[in-house]
């Protein structure tokens, strides 16, 4: 990036209107994890329902001021996206390998948040979109190129290897790092609800790579799937409602954590 752009994209990081809109962001993911963990826990008890960001921004279109509140929460996803982005390409004090790996870690998030927020907005302004149809259409699409299968494949060990990632993190609970936990029992509180919740959180897109890998090997893309394909493998294992209400109180301790991370979020970290 020029010296001009990165001294911009610095600026811009550094001006509190952002900050406070990507603390925003956060209040927006976590809302939208509750509503996916409320959704997932539905379905564990038995509830025909798109356990996924989609079906959650479906629910909300359908409640009073819901196309409100899908606009709102598409500001925050895409606020949080740019800032993400920006930590991307304005690593501090980076060089190398560091610098690589800050762009491989930052990047992927501020796209995906840019993209849901997006599509909060689409629903907002009537689509009605469903992500486990459209995740079924882009493997099939990949699978008719030539190394379709490879291409598949890889994109499911990376899903897989971010379920790790995120399971990883709630074990070590290397989420700290990102947070500044109040002293005492609130603090206490939230660390063991990032723990659950990255657990939770991991525990799907683990899934999510699987299936992508399985559809690769199979050349079958209706196996690949998004979260609601995943809740929709839970359930097809014994005691698999048991294991989706395990995973939908996760993600709703996810939420909550998400939401008071904006407040204790460590913007420089």
């Amino acid at each position: 990036m020029p010296p001009s752009a990165r001294s911009a994209a610095r600026d811009a990081e550094a001006n509190p209107a952002f900050r406070l809109a990507a603390r925003a962001g956060y209040v927006a993911n976590g809302i939208l994890h509750l509503l996916v963990g409320g959704l997932v826990l539905a379905v564990g008890f038995g509830a025909a329902e798109d356990a996924d960001q989609t079906g959650a921004f479906r629910a909300l279109a359908a409640l009073p001021l819901g196309a409100v509140a899908l606009g709102a929460l598409a500001v925050g996803l895409v606020a949080l996206g740019c800032w993400h982005l920006l930590q991307a390409v304005v690593p501090r004090r980076l060089s190398g390998r560091r610098r690589l790996a800050r762009i491989a870690a930052e990047a992927p998030q501020g796209i995906v948040f840019v993209v849901i927020g997006l599509i909060s907005a689409s629903v907002a302004l009537g689509a009605r979109p469903r992500a486990e149809q459209a995740a079924e259409d882009a493997s099939g699409l990949v699978l008719t190129l030539p190394i379709g299968g490879l291409v598949l494949g890889a994109a499911g060990l990376a899903v897989a290897g971010v379920g790790i990632g995120f399971l990883w993190m709630g074990a070590r609970r290397s989420f700290h790092t990102k947070v500044s936990l109040p002293p005492g029992a609130a603090g206490h509180v939230l660390s063991a609800l990032g723990v659950v919740g990255f657990l939770a959180k991991g525990v799907a897109l683990a899934i999510v790579g699987v299936l992508l890998v399985i559809a690769a090997v199979r050349i079958e893309p209706d196996t690949a799937g998004g979260l609601d394909g995943a809740v929709s493998a839970l359930i097809s294992l014994p005691a698999g409602p048991f294991l989706a209400v395990l995973v939908g109180a996760g993600f709703l301790a996810y939420g909550v954590f998400t939401v008071f991370r904006a407040r204790y979020a460590r913007l420089d970290a």
